[in-house]
């Protein structure tokens, strides 16, 4: 591997699911599994196998799927957790455990318990441990960036020592700086004895909206793994985003002389591929993928931009896969016509998916005198979702107005059996969740709805995106449809699928971050 190539450690589905609200499913789990694999992802951590049944399945259905890339495991620095790790990826074609424990003061004395000796001994443990089932062994230093200097270099030297080829040095809590994280992965390069027998990795958190610029700090001190997550997902503010940090090095080549494997064009695909499926929306002013991120309202900004396009775009949208919308779908257009369009934009997909979508298409175009690149991807990642649902939307009639209370009529398949109900409420939407709520239950408290329109216009679709809460476990649904009251019946049974997923979960004490 050259000096100058950094790998792409994408843990979308493993600390990425740890957001709050964020839950993937087996299928789900594969599909950007598949999705990242072709974008050209060095490591995909696929989850943490002893977490739950669920979880050690999902790994193991993407260790079977994934042939290209590496399939990662995490583990605590525990036998039990290293070998159900080591089983779940049994079947890879190339696989990882990666195994942690912390290192600061901090984290010793009141997480674990432990002295610094013993701390060391559990190095050497886990590490060897994983190495009995695997030559390829990552091992991470929880919360490095507040770890005493003499002693992260000794447990660094053990881990290596022990067989660990990529050694983390996780910012936690998202605490340091670019100039001392820099600073510190130089001081490893430097005082440790056997850096040279291992990849240095770098796990950023964004609690100060720094984990790009560290991430970008580390590699330029020596680091040549870069962990991260599509749009940045990730518990409390987030990770470093793949996104951002693989065009920042493609953009600036000329102050960062490093590459990446990742196909850029297939950035903003898989971007609202991740937004769809864990029902997060991407805020407008996102760097990269954001609504508004090639959008120039400002008039000096347009008149340059007529002139040269480079006056204030420092890369193109066609970089990062984002395409104008062209109008060249309608209702007369039919199947064949329809898959060619959905190749187009980077969709292979099943045949009941396609079929629900195209179903929908044709409703849609029946509504929309104007169909759009924007209202295919909309319609199409929403049947693709829903397509091993538990819960599913038969039918919604609502009645509201000045008159009286609304009242919605709704038909809903739970398992294959399809059960009806009438409910009122305060508005039309408080009526419909009514429904939803006296068909299947009603121990979740909505938090937020939200609505946005997935194009201009009075006819364009809507998006929604709820987030329910039950006894402390967050989910966010997405749903999309012309009529806003469908898309938001569909948004809060897609939650309440993803909250069945989650009472499944019940995640370890002490996960890495």
């Amino acid at each position: 591997m050259s000096t100058n190539r950094v790998l792409i450690f994408d843990t979308t589905m493993r600390d990425g699911e740890q957001s709050p609200g964020a839950s993937m499913n087996r299928d789900e789990k594969i599909r950007i599994a598949k999705a990242l694999e072709e974008m050209g992802v060095d490591i995909i951590e696929a989850g943490f196998p002893i977490a739950s049944q669920g979880d050690f399945e999902a790994v193991q259905a993407v260790a079977k799927e994934i042939t290209g890339s590496t399939v990662c495991g995490l583990s605590r620095a525990a036998k039990a957790d290293i070998d159900r790790a080591a089983e779940a990826l049994k079947p890879a074609k190339r696989r990882r455990i990666h195994t942690f424990i912390a290192v600061s003061p901090l984290h010793m004395r009141v997480k674990l318990q432990m002295q610094p000796e013993q701390v060391l001994q559990m190095i050497t443990d886990s590490v060897t441990r994983a190495r009995s089932h695997t030559d390829d062994v990552e091992w991470s230093g929880e919360d490095a960036t507040r770890a005493d200097h003499d002693f992260l270099c000794r447990a660094v030297e053990t881990a290596i020592n022990a067989g660990a080829r990529t050694v983390n040095i996780p910012d936690t809590v998202g605490y340091t700086v670019p100039d001392e994280y820099h600073a510190l992965i130089k001081m490893l390069t430097n005082r440790v004895p056997n850096i040279d027998k291992a990849v240095i990795s770098v796990h950023c958190h964004n609690d100060l909206g720094l984990a790009v610029a560290n991430s970008l700090a580390a590699v330029q001190a020596g680091a040549r793994q870069v962990e991260c997550t599509i749009n940045g997902l990730g518990e409390r503010a987030g990770n470093c985003a793949m996104e951002e940090v693989v065009m920042a090095l493609r953009t600036r080549k000329d102050h960062m002389p490093f590459t990446t494997g990742i196909k850029t064009e297939m950035i903003t695909r898989n971007s609202h591929l991740v937004s769809t499926i864990t029902g997060f929306p991407v805020q407008p002013n996102k760097a990269i993928v954001g609504a508004n991120a090639f959008a120039h309202e400002s008039g000096i900004h347009q008149d340059g931009m007529l002139k040269d396009a480079s006056t204030y775009e420092i890369m193109t949208p066609e970089s990062v896969g984002l395409r104008k919308s062209n109008l060249v779908m309608g209702k007369l257009s039919g199947r064949a016509a329809f898959r060619s369009k959905l190749i187009e934009l980077g969709y292979e997909i099943g045949d009941n998916a396609i079929n629900d979508a195209f179903k929908r298409f044709k409703d849609l175009a029946d509504k929309k005198r104007e169909v759009f690149d924007e209202d295919i991807i909309a319609l199409v990642d929403d049947s693709v979702v829903r397509e091993n649902d538990r819960i599913k939307l038969v039918s919604l009639e609502v009645i509201c107005g000045t008159k009286g209370a609304a009242s919605a009529a709704m038909e809903i398949e739970i398992d294959g059996i399809v059960k009806a109900t009438k409910a009122s409420g305060d508005g039309p939407v408080d009526a419909t969740f009514n429904a939803i709520k006296q068909l299947t239950t009603n121990t979740q408290h909505l938090q937020i709805y939200q609505v946005h329109a997935v194009t201009g216009g009075t006819d364009a679709q809507a998006e929604v995106m709820v987030r329910l809460e039950e006894n402390g476990k967050t989910v966010q649904g997405q749903g999309a449809d012309a009529d806003t009251l469908v898309a938001s019946a569909r948004a809060y049974i897609n939650a309440l699928n993803k909250l069945l997923v989650k009472r499944e979960k019940s995640a370890p004490a002490a996960m890495s971050a």
